[in-house]
């Protein structure tokens, strides 16, 4: 439990700068584009955030797994070399295509800004925190990925309040980017080939993730559509309000993130005694941390939108309470793909199921969203959390019956 806590400290005290300082600008963005531009502008991120999963493809989940298995540090870092490759090979193809997307949804007169906003958080993908993940240290995630984009967000604020120009936040992101993947290369991997010259070899790559990598992009694809749905479909006041509410919602799925974080390594830890009880405790922390986080988006939701985006939008209650569920929701079946299903080899059953409630998530927020009915899109992505959840719940369970009897039997 000291492990377990230690790492839970790291992943989450370090990297809430990286959630703090964007909190700061939101209201800075707020007054230059104003209410009419505030969906557009959180479209743009959303679409960001989406592109930036199919730039991350399988690494994220099974990156980790290899860095900790790997033997010496050559092997970590042809892990990382091949990773790079592959996700540059995909950065030609994702970035047109989120600017594109983010245009099209974007009120014409605010399509640029999305576009930019789309581009930066895009950029995310390429981060190298899921092999510091693997290493199990947390101040490499802070030194390679947090630090450098604090700096960047808090040196753009001021040049947003001085210019009202939202260029300079994508481009000093863009450039603490570079410059942070730069200097993780010189350390890890100095001397490998970063760009993918044997194209086939990385198509390969790709296509040896292409599960884990469809259970992620399937995943993301219902969680980022709800404000571009939205934006595209209702009104400006309407989309707004929803925009406001997927914007907590998002910063609150840091502290999923930090929790699974945390609890991957310690479950599934080679030689690990009273693995069950292990699997048991994190579960019952992400139920948990799923009801909370319920009660205060629900409760706390409409006032902290007002705050944050400087009275220019406010989350409804219902909007909140919609959002909280997908919240509670997501959190609690968390652990079931992270630390039970996806190392028992599961990963065909959780792409399967991850696919039907991401069909069915984003049907009922088409549907809503053609109706004008912006809590209706975020109701569709509730059920297709909870959806998610149920179907998992029970192959979990029985994998968890399968580890106490492994016990039993020792």
């Amino acid at each position: 439990m000291k492990t377990v806590l230690l790492r839970l400290s790291g992943f989450t005290v370090l990297p809430l700068l990286s959630l703090i300082t964007p909190l700061l600008l939101i209201p800075i963005v707020s007054g230059i584009v104003g209410g009419e531009g505030i969906s557009s502008i959180i479209s743009g991120q959303a679409i960001g955030t989406f592109a930036a999963t199919v730039l991350m493809w399988g690494w994220n989940v099974e990156g980790p797994v290899a860095v900790a298995r790997s033997a010496d540090p050559a092997a970590r870092a042809h892990v990382y070399l091949q990773s790079i490759r592959t996700r540059l090979v995909l950065l030609v193809l994702v970035f047109p295509l989120a600017g594109a997307a983010a245009a099209v949804v974007a009120v014409p007169q605010f399509r640029s800004e999305a576009m930019a906003m789309a581009f930066a958080v895009a950029l995310a993908g390429l981060s190298p925190a899921w092999f510091c993940i693997g290493m199990g240290q947390p101040k490499l995630l802070a030194v390679y990925d947090t630090v450098p984009r604090f700096i960047a967000t808090a040196a753009a604020a001021p040049l947003l309040l001085t210019t009202g120009q939202l260029w300079f936040y994508p481009g000093l992101a863009a450039l603490a980017t570079v410059i942070s993947l730069t200097a993780f290369q010189t350390r890890y991997a100095k001397g490998g080939r970063w760009f993918p010259s044997d194209l086939p070899a990385a198509v390969r790559d790709l296509s040896a993730q292409r599960r884990t990598a469809g259970i992620s992009l399937a995943a993301n694809a219902y969680a980022s559509t709800p404000a571009p749905i939205a934006t595209a479909t209702t009104a400006p006041a309407a989309s707004g309000s929803l925009a406001t509410a997927d914007t907590l919602y998002r910063f609150g799925l840091f502290t999923v993130v930090a929790l699974g974080n945390a609890f991957q390594g310690w479950t599934l830890e080679h030689g690990a005694e009273n693995r069950r009880n292990r699997h048991l405790a994190a579960i019952w922390a992400h139920v948990g941390l799923g009801a909370v986080g319920a009660v205060i988006l629900t409760l706390a939701g409409p006032f902290a939108s007002s705050l944050l985006f400087a009275g220019k939008a406010q989350a409804t209650t219902e909007l909140c309470f919609y959002y909280g569920l997908a919240f509670a929701f997501l959190s609690a079946s968390t652990p079931f793909i992270r630390n039970l299903l996806i190392p028992a080899g599961k990963d065909r059953l959780v792409l399967r199921w991850t696919l039907v409630s991401a069909t069915f998530g984003l049907a009922v927020m088409v549907w809503a969203g053609v109706l004008g009915n912006a809590p209706g899109v975020a109701l569709g992505m509730a059920l297709s959390e909870a959806l998610l959840f149920i179907t998992l719940m029970l192959p979990a369970r029985k994998l968890l019956t399968n580890e106490r009897m492994d016990r039993v039997d020792a």
